[in-house]
C-alpha cells in the first residue's frame, strides 16, 4: 500500500515537472526564436517615397528621424515650390537644375508617418554628427564650402525648426571624419576626414581654436586604397579616454593631453574595416556588474586588400567574413576572431535593447564609392555576445531591397529598426541600372515584438525620481521605474538597459552607447511592478544627453522611454562686463586716476580667473554641477495622485500593425 502511493507520488511530481519544463521550453523556444530563426522578423513599407537619400540619419527625443543627402549634384525626388529664400521655383530649365529648388534633408514624424522638408545651405555630404546634452543635433564639416562649417539642428514643438549654421568654422576641412561626445563641457571631438591627420573640439569656445595633429591616422593612411582609414571608429572608454580604430589599428588616447595611452595588436587577416573598405563596429553593452569598466568594442566586415583598385576595373572582390572582438580595459588586450554567415560590408551595426547587436544593410562584394559594390546583403545578422563560439549568429528574414552605399538604419523607441537610403551614382539615377537610387523607407520588426509575446512584455513605462528634484538624480543615486506585468516578475528575469540612439552614416553609428543598470529593489503592487534602479556613475560612463531607457522582461523589451542626464553649470560664457563710463568731472580725474590702477588689475585678475574657469571646466563640473543626471520624463506626481503611466510614447501604439511587406 505503501509502495502504491510512493508510486503515485512520484508520477503526481513527474506530471508536474513535465508540465513546467514543457511551459518554459516553449517560452525559452519562443524567445529563441525571437532572436534567432532562419527566417524571423517582419519588414514593413513605410513610405514608398521619401524624396531624399537618407545618407544620414538620427534619432531625437521628439521621436523624429533627421535625414540628409548631399547637395552639391543638384536635384533630390522632392522638388519645392519655393526656394528656402521665398522664391518661386518656376517650370524653366535652369530652375530644374537648380539645387536649391529641391530639398536635400528631412524631419521624418515616427508616429504621424510623414515627412516635412529641411533647409540646407551649404553641402553636409560625407560629414560627422553628435547629439548635445540637450537633444541639439550638432553637425561638422562636409564637402566643398561645406567642409568647415558647423550646423545646429534643435529640435521644438511647433514643427518650425530648421537647420541653423554657426557663425564659427572648423579649423580643418573635415570630409569622411567621425564626432564622438565628451564626458566634459558638453563637446564633441572631431577625428580625421580625406587627407587631414588631425583632431579638433566643438562647438568652438574660441574662434581661433585650432586643431591638432594625430599621427597615427598618417600611420594608418593607405594613399594606394582611398585612404581606408577615413571615418574611424571612435569610442568613449569607461574612464574618459578615446578608443580610435583606423584601417587595422587601434590605440587608446588621452585627448586632454594629447597623449597615445595604450597601442592595441593589429586585428587579424587582410584586408580593411574603414572606409572606403566599410566595415563596422560597436561597444557592447556596458554593464554594472563590472562596475561599468569591462569595455568590449567589436568590428565586423571590411572589404578585401586592393578592393578598391579592382573595383575601378569592374572587378568586386570578396568582402570579409571576420568579427573581432577585443577588451580594451585592463592589461591583457587580444582580438578573438569569429565569421560571420557570409561576407559584408557597407553594413551597420546597432544594439538592441536586448543586448544583442542587429548586423543590417551592405554588400557581399567591393568596397565603397560610386558604383563599387555588388551583390547586395539582404539578410541581417543577429549576433548574441553571451552565447558559446559558434552559436552566436543567426539569420533573420530577407528583404527585397538591396540598401547598400549610402543606406543607414537606426533603432526606434519602439523596437523597430528603421532602414533607408541606397544610392552607388552621384545623381539620382532610377533606371536601366541594377541597383537605383533608393527611396523607400522600411522598418524591421524583431521578432520579440510580435503580439505572441505581449503576456511577457512591459507595459506603461514611466519614470520617476526619488530625490526632491523633481527633474532628476545625481550620478550614481536612484530613481525609480513603474510598470505592469501580466505576470508575476522574478529579478532574474527583468533588465533595464539606458540607449544612447547614434548619428549613423556610411556604415558607422557614431556615439551609440548601452549601459545595463542596477536593479537595487524589485516590489508589486496592485498590479504595478517598481524597480529601483541605480544611475550611472559618471559622465564618463554615460556622458550627458538623451537616452532611452527599456524594461526587458526575459528577452523581451517594453516600448522605451526618454531619459535625460545634463552636466551643466551656470554659464560663464554669458557673462559680459560692461565698459567703464568716462568720467567727465574735472574734480573728480585726480581721484579716478590714483584708483584707476588698482581697479584695472582686479577687473584684470578677474577676467583671468574667468578665463581659467572658462578653459577649465572638466575640472569643475563636480562643483558646478557635474554630478547631477536628470530624468526628463513624465513629471513626478502629487501625493493623492496617480502616476500618468500613459503605455504611449506621445501616442505610439503598444501594438504593432504591419503594413504592406516590402
Amino acid at each position: 500500500m505503501e509502495g502504491k502511493k510512493h508510486l503515485q507520488s512520484i508520477n503526481i511530481f513527474m506530471i508536474i515537472a513535465i508540465f513546467l519544463f514543457l511551459h518554459f521550453a516553449r517560452f525559452s523556444d519562443a524567445v529563441g526564436k525571437a532572436s534567432g530563426g532562419s527566417k524571423q522578423g517582419k519588414w514593413e513599407l513605410l513610405l514608398n517615397n521619401t524624396g531624399v537619400v537618407a545618407m544620414h540619419v538620427a534619432l531625437t527625443h521628439q521621436n523624429t528621424v533627421i535625414m540628409f543627402d548631399q547637395i552639391g549634384e543638384g536635384q533630390s525626388g522632392y522638388r519645392l515650390r519655393h526656394r528656402f529664400n521665398g522664391t518661386r521655383c518656376r517650370a524653366t530649365r535652369n530652375d530644374f537644375e537648380d539645387w536649391s529648388c529641391y530639398a536635400h534633408s528631412l524631419e521624418y514624424d515616427i508616429l504621424g508617418n510623414k515627412v516635412r522638408p529641411l533647409r540646407l545651405d551649404t553641402d553636409p555630404w560625407c560629414s560627422s554628427g553628435t547629439f548635445l546634452s540637450n537633444g541639439t543635433l550638432l553637425q561638422a564639416g562636409g564637402y566643398g564650402r561645406g567642409s568647415r562649417k558647423i550646423r545646429y539642428f534643435k529640435t521644438c514643438d511647433n514643427g518650425n525648426c530648421d537647420w541653423k549654421q554657426s557663425k564659427n568654422f572648423l579649423s580643418s576641412d573635415r570630409w569622411y571624419a567621425s564626432s564622438q561626445l565628451l564626458p566634459e563641457n558638453d563637446r564633441a571631438i572631431v577625428v580625421g576626414g580625406r587627407r587631414v591627420f588631425s583632431y579638433e573640439f566643438v562647438p568652438k569656445l574660441h574662434s581661433n581654436d585650432k586643431s591638432f595633429d594625430l599621427p597615427f591616422l598618417h600611420q594608418t593612411y593607405d594613399r594606394n586604397a582611398g585612404g581606408n582609414n577615413l571615418y574611424p571608429f571612435l569610442h568613449l572608454s569607461s574612464n574618459g579616454d578615446l578608443f580610435i580604430f583606423a584601417n587595422r589599428d587601434s590605440i587608446l588616447f588621452n585627448y586632454r593631453r594629447n597623449m597615445v595611452v595604450k597601442k592595441f595588436p593589429r586585428i587579424p587577416g587582410d584586408g580593411s574595416r574603414n572606409y572606403p573598405s566599410s566595415g563596422s563596429s560597436v561597444i557592447l553593452p556596458l554593464d554594472h556588474r563590472n562596475r561599468f569598466q569591462k569595455v568590449e568594442v567589436m568590428v565586423c566586415g571590411g572589404a578585401a586588400a586592393g578592393a578598391d583598385r579592382a573595383a575601378e576595373q569592374r572587378r568586386f572582390l570578396t568582402g570579409l567574413s571576420s568579427c573581432g572582438r577585443m577588451v580594451i580595459t585592463g592589461n591583457t588586450h587580444k582580438w578573438k576572431m569569429e565569421n560571420m554567415p557570409g561576407p559584408r560590408l557597407l553594413n551597420d551595426m546597432l544594439i538592441l535593447s536586448t543586448g544583442h547587436i542587429l548586423i543590417i544593410n551592405g554588400a557581399r562584394r567591393g568596397c565603397g564609392g560610386w558604383n563599387n559594390a555588388a551583390g547586395p546583403s539582404l539578410q541581417p545578422y543577429l549576433y548574441n555576445p553571451k552565447k558559446t563560439l559558434g552559436r552566436r549568429f543567426s539569420v533573420l528574414r530577407s528583404t527585397k531591397i538591396a540598401r547598400m552605399y549610402h543606406s543607414s538604419a537606426l533603432v526606434l523607441p519602439d523596437g523597430r529598426i528603421l532602414v533607408a537610403g541606397g544610392n552607388p551614382y552621384r545623381r539620382y539615377t532610377f533606371r536601366n541600372v541594377t541597383y537605383p537610387t533608393e527611396l523607400r523607407l522600411q522598418a524591421f520588426s524583431p521578432q520579440y515584438m510580435d503580439r505572441q509575446f505581449n503576456n511577457w512584455r512591459p507595459h506603461n513605462v514611466s519614470i520617476l525620481s526619488n530625490d526632491d528634484n523633481m527633474y532628476g538624480v545625481k550620478y550614481g543615486k536612484e530613481f525609480t521605474v513603474q510598470f505592469r506585468l501580466r505576470r508575476k516578475p522574478t529579478s532574474n528575469m527583468v533588465e533595464f538597459s539606458a540607449y544612447a540612439p547614434p548619428f549613423t552614416t556610411h556604415s558607422i553609428s557614431m556615439n551609440q552607447r548601452m549601459l545595463r543598470l542596477r536593479c537595487t529593489k524589485l516590489s508589486t503592487a496592485n498590479g504595478w511592478t517598481s524597480a529601483v534602479l541605480e544611475a550611472p556613475p559618471s559622465p564618463n560612463v554615460a556622458p550627458s544627453g538623451y537616452y532611452l531607457l527599456t524594461v526587458v522582461n526575459n528577452g523581451i523589451p517594453s516600448i522605451s522611454q526618454w531619459v535625460r542626464n545634463i552636466r551643466k553649470w551656470s554659464s560663464l560664457r554669458n557673462f559680459t562686463f560692461r565698459k567703464r563710463a568716462k568720467l567727465r568731472i574735472p574734480v573728480l580725474r585726480r581721484f579716478w586716476k590714483k584708483r584707476s590702477r588698482f581697479f584695472s588689475r582686479v577687473k584684470v585678475s578677474w577676467r583671468k580667473a574667468l578665463k581659467r574657469l572658462k578653459n577649465g571646466q572638466a575640472h569643475m563640473n563636480d562643483l558646478f554641477g557635474g554630478n547631477y543626471m536628470f530624468m526628463q520624463a513624465n513629471p513626478t506626481p502629487r501625493c493623492g495622485q496617480r502616476p500618468f503611466m500613459g503605455h504611449n510614447i506621445h501616442g505610439l501604439q503598444a501594438r504593432y500593425s504591419l503594413g504592406k511587406i516590402a
